[in-house]
C-alpha cells in the first residue's frame, strides 16, 4: 500500500513536471524543474506545518511516536517528489554532491520513518524547515532568469532567506536535533540520520554566510562610490560659485 502511495506520488510530479515543459516550450527544462521544486516546496511547507503546529503530535516532545496516517501522507508526497528530483537532477547533472547526498539522505530518512511506522513526527519537523526557504530560494533563480534579481525585490528575497535559513533550520534545528538525541523512543539510526541532516545544513549555512558576505561587502563599497561621487559632486559645485 506504501509502495503504491509513493509510486502514485512519484507519478504525480512527473506529470507535472511534463505538463510545465509542454507549457512553457521556450524555457529550458530546469525551469519546469523549478517550477516543480517551487509547488513541492509551497505544498510541503503548509502540509508539513499544519502536521505539526495542528494535527500534532509536537515533534519536541513526541520523537519516535507512532505514524498518523496525515503523517503517513504527507511523507508519501514528498517520498516522490525527492526520487523525481535526484532522478532528474543525476540524468541533468544539475546538482553537486552536496544536493544529492542531501536527497539521497532525505529518501533514506523519509523511507525508513514510513517502513517502521513511526519517527514521523520529527521526519516532517525536517521536511518543514527544509522545505519553508525553498520558495525563496526558487524565488532567487527565477529573478536572475528574468534579469530583476539585482533589485530592490532581489535583496527582499534574498533577506528573508538568510534570515530563515538562519533561524529555522539552524536555530530550531539544535533544537529539534537535540529533543531527539535525548530521547529515549527514537532508534539509534534515526538519530544517526537526524545528525546528518543537520550537519548538512551547516555545510550550505557556510555557502550561505560567504554569499552573505560577499553581497553586504558589494553593497558597501557601492555605497561609498555613490557617497565618493556625492561628495565629489558637491565639492565641485561649491568651488564654482566662488
Amino acid at each position: 500500500m506504501l509502495c503504491l502511495r509513493v509510486t502514485c506520488s512519484l507519478i504525480s510530479w512527473l506529470s507535472l513536471y511534463t505538463w510545465f515543459c509542454h507549457q512553457y516550450k521556450h524555457r529550458s527544462y530546469e525551469w519546469s524543474c523549478r517550477l516543480v521544486t517551487l509547488t513541492h516546496g509551497v505544498l510541503a511547507t503548509c502540509l508539513s506545518a499544519y502536521i505539526g503546529f495542528i494535527d500534532g503530535p509536537w515533534p519536541l516532545t513526541h520523537p519516535g511516536s507512532p505514524n498518523t496516517p496525515l503523517q503517513v501522507h504527507g511523507l508519501c508526497l514528498s517520498l516522490g517528489y525527492f526520487l523525481f528530483d535526484l532522478g532528474w537532477c543525476v540524468y541533468f547533472q544539475a546538482e553537486g554532491a552536496l544536493m544529492l547526498a542531501h536527497h539521497m539522505v532525505s529518501i533514506v530518512g523519509i523511507t525508513v520513518s514510513l517502513a517502521l511506522g513511526e519517527s514521523a513526527a520529527e521526519v516532517n519537523a525536517v521536511i518543514f524547515g527544509s522545505e519553508i526557504t525553498n520558495p525563496l530560494l526558487q524565488a532567487r533563480w527565477f529573478l536572475r532568469e528574468m534579469g530583476l534579481y539585482h533589485s530592490f525585490t532581489g535583496d527582499v528575497v534574498d533577506f528573508f532567506f538568510v534570515a530563515l535559513f538562519t533561524g529555522v533550520r539552524i536555530g530550531v534545528g539544535a533544537w529539534l536535533m537535540y529533543c531527539e538525541l535525548v530521547s529515549p523512543k527514537p532508534r539509534w539510526f534515526i538519530k544517526v540520520g537526524g545528525v546528518i541532516m543537520y550537519a548538512v545544513s551547516w555545510v550550505f549555512m557556510v555557502s550561505i554566510c560567504r554569499f552573505a558576505r560577499r553581497k553586504s561587502m558589494k553593497k558597501y563599497q557601492a555605497w561609498r562610490s555613490r557617497r565618493n561621487e556625492e561628495l565629489y559632486s558637491e565639492r565641485n559645485g561649491h568651488l564654482k560659485s566662488h
